[in-house]
């Protein structure tokens, strides 16, 4: 039975792979154990600083958790930017070279999105080109953010696109190849492994995977990482810069953006860039300079897509009536994709406050995951999901009622609201009267699902920097006095 039983640990995958190499000399021997020993010492090391953490997080004051919540491009990652500028400025602008390529990124969907619907239009005019090929030769992929995936169904009213057009579109061709180096050099290796050049389009990065750091060799070398001017850390001679091209196409960007008939076309394919988020086309001259600079505003701005769960730390000095206090923060973002909510659960215990935002200029889309489902419907819905949910009964509830100037466009527009939200009637098609309106109904589900308990609400366009320092200083205020007073150290 013995012999047996040596001979089944002697088989054992793991017992073979840890045991010392048969013709190991006594010189490799010794460098074996010296290596193993440190190798534990370290181990060692860094299990007694866990330890000394858990105690001392034991101790000291545990730390006020903040809660995300919202559906995808409602103004999440916005928001925790905000508090980022607010509380971690020098890391929010050590972090704009990294954000330099994010913002071209987005400038060059935007253009090739613009792009396919000129191929769709001449695909429409000459049905015996095919749609593929004619989408192909115009931007070799298919674009972000827009319905181009699919070829011309039915009969739309396109205006007449002319030669100039058409050449217009080639001498932007270079900017395929921008956005494709791009991405290469912003997505994980691991997403580019399983990538070819004609879904690199779906930009989307994990949270958890450190995607900043890939972004490395984008910047200047070490020593200049170490500067906090964003310029220095820029390797402006880089041959390889995307802003080298994107400037020799900047004319011909500001005038495919300009051109009315595009215009035109663009209303024809409801297509609304200026709605999106990332959207820098009115910026052109100042975003696509060979020495372009991101400013605190373009980073608010910048767009792109998340998933998984990230945990921001931020020391906040504030406090209930204009006291100085600090306060260790800990704020969570989560993805707001319909197929990461059931990831949201496990956060919901033990957290103090739950800031939910509800992009409500949305009234007229739908979802990119579900074209079935209206967007601000889905925001009512999860709304209602949060307030009811049992593990969140004594958090604080802020309300973010969120892109409020694309609200007030839209409106001023003649886009009514009424055609979309039936219970609206003929209610005057304003921003105060619609925002008031709107604000009423997430009130009614919160007394309806959480009879009655109180919920805090603001207006508010998080890309507005000024605004959203304001509001989010209320809410820290708010939040703050609320856990002290749970703590019983306040009234």
């Amino acid at each position: 039975m013995g012999t047996r039983r040596h001979k089944l640990v002697e088989d054992d995958p793991l017992t073979r792979a840890m045991a010392p190499p048969s013709n190991e000399t006594q010189q490799q021997r010794e460098v074996r154990i010296r290596a193993e020993q440190e190798a534990k010492r370290v181990s060692d090391s860094i299990d007694e600083e866990l330890s000394r953490q858990r105690m001392a997080d034991k101790k000291g004051p545990k730390p006020i958790k903040i809660l995300l919540l919202g559906q995808s491009e409602s103004g999440k990652s916005t928001t925790l930017k905000n508090l980022q500028l607010m509380h971690s400025p020098k890391t929010f602008r050590a972090e704009k070279a990294y954000w330099r390529s994010i913002i071209q990124l987005n400038v060059v969907q935007s253009i090739h999105a613009i792009l396919d619907v000129i191929s769709r239009a001449h695909a429409a005019s000459h049905p015996s080109t095919s749609y593929s090929s004619s989408s192909q030769c115009s931007s070799g992929h298919v674009s972000h953010g827009s319905s181009s995936s699919r070829p011309p169904s039915g009969h739309k009213d396109y205006p007449p696109l002319t030669a100039d057009h058409l050449k217009l579109k080639m001498r932007l061709a270079p900017l395929i190849q921008v956005e494709v180096a791009l991405l290469r050099k912003i997505l994980p290796p691991s997403q580019l492994a399983s990538a070819d050049d004609s879904s690199l389009h779906e930009v989307c990065i994990n949270s958890n995977s450190g995607w900043k750091g890939a972004f490395s060799k984008i910047v200047g070398n070490g020593d200049n990482r170490k500067s906090c001017d964003t310029a220095d850390m820029i390797n402006w001679s880089d041959p390889d810069d995307p802003g080298v091209v994107m400037q020799a196409c900047a004319e011909d960007m500001k005038r495919l953006w300009a051109d009315p008939i595009i215009k035109r076309l663009m209303e024809v394919e409801k297509m609304r860039p200026e709605e999106m988020a990332g959207f820098f086309l009115d910026d052109l001259d100042r975003v696509t300079s060979r020495r372009y600079v991101p400013s605190d505003d373009d980073v608010l701005r910048a767009r792109i897509k998340t998933v998984g769960v990230s945990e921001h730390c931020f020391t906040v000095r504030s406090g209930p009536l204009g006291s100085s206090m600090s306060h260790d923060w800990r704020v969570f973002d989560v993805g707001g994709q319909r197929s990461l909510r059931a990831a949201w659960v496990p956060y919901f215990d033990d957290m103090n406050a739950i800031i939910f935002l509800a992009p409500i200029s949305c009234f007229d889309q739908v979802l990119q995951e579900d074209p079935s489902v209206n967007r601000l419907a889905d925001s009512f819905l999860l709304w209602k999901t949060i307030v009811s949910h049992p593990l969140l009964k004594k958090a604080y509830l802020i309300l973010f009622l969120n892109k409020c100037d694309i609200l007030r466009a839209k409106l001023e527009s003649g886009i009514r609201l009424g055609n979309y939200i039936t219970s609206y009637g003929n209610r005057p098609n304003d921003f105060e009267s619609a925002s008031i309106y709107l604000k009423k109904k997430f009130a009614a589900l919160m007394r309806e699902h959480a009879n009655d308990r109180p919920f805090y609400c603001h207006f508010t366009s998080v890309t507005d920097t000024k605004s959203t320092a304001l509001i989010l200083q209320n809410v820290q205020d708010a939040v703050v006095h609320d856990n002290l007073k749970r703590s019983a150290l306040v009234g």
